[in-house]
């Protein structure tokens, strides 16, 4: 009788534990199955800001789990246009933004205009050279000059149009070497193997290595707009929505305005 009621209360632990552990485990499963992930493919010159707006957003939302791919704005167009996987893309321009809406690639009712920018002339740091404007990268002594590739990255195509516009892209065409990033302009930049280069103003206020000479006046490049907008075939379109959504506010607004983005309005 003992020996019965010994083996029925070992059954009973034993049953408890099984239970206690397949609770466990469904409740996982189910908390797993709610958290989704997100891919959104942004701007190199948002990298900064949106890394500190991840900690906050994945706070609020802590079912959502946000990963980046940065890149040239030209370049992530592509990527997507190729069918490369994303929930949200960031433009540095418009044009990029419109190449995918023709193709009808994005959600057309999330699409909106996020921030502005500005675009500036910057120098190594200890620079010794006499660069105060865009003119003066005409000046012999200058050798090279750092910018963006026109057709694929946004800041190049605001480069050239300032240049043109002043008249003297075809005279210092032999000067400027080509990146495939603003990033890429701005370390060129900061190591000295580039005299100088255009960048956004945001990207300057990153680096203690460069200094800005000169800040092009707007009506010289068309505007400097960043449109976002949540990608037809996301596969958490709501979750995608609902980071879209969270870069209009305030917390969000804050942190862009601190790296030196204007609102568009």
């Amino acid at each position: 009788m003992k020996r019965r009621y010994f083996l029925a209360f070992i059954g009973s632990i034993v049953l408890s534990c099984l239970l206690s552990l397949g609770i466990n485990f469904f409740s996982c499963t189910i908390a797993t199955a709610q958290t989704q992930t997100i891919l959104v493919s942004a701007a190199a010159s948002l990298k900064d800001a949106l890394e500190e707006i991840k900690p906050g957003f994945e706070k609020a939302h802590s079912n959502i789990k946000v990963n980046y791919n940065f890149g040239a704005s030209g370049a992530l167009q592509q990527q997507i246009t190729q069918g490369a996987p994303a929930d949200v893309f960031l433009s540095a321009a418009t044009k990029q933004m419109d190449a995918l809406a023709k193709a009808g690639l994005i959600d057309t009712t999330t699409r909106r205009n996020l921030l502005t920018n500005r675009l500036v002339l910057i120098v190594p740091k200890n620079s010794a050279l006499k660069i105060s404007d865009f003119r003066s990268l005409t000046n012999s002594n200058v050798q090279r000059i750092a910018v963006g590739e026109p057709r694929s990255v946004p800041v190049g195509q605001y480069s050239e149009e300032v240049l043109k516009n002043l008249g003297i892209l075809e005279q210092i065409k032999p000067k400027l070497v080509f990146a495939n990033s603003v990033r890429n302009v701005l370390a060129a930049v900061e190591t000295g193997n580039a005299d100088a280069g255009i960048v956004y103003i945001t990207d300057a206020k990153i680096s203690d290595q460069v200094k800005v000479v000169a800040t092009a006046a707007n009506n010289l490049h068309s505007p400097i707009i960043y449109p976002m907008a949540v990608i037809k075939a996301s596969k958490n379109p709501q979750a995608a929505k609902t980071f879209a959504q969270y870069l209009t506010r305030a917390a969000a607004k804050n942190i862009f305005e601190k790296f030196g983005f204007g609102i568009a309005r």
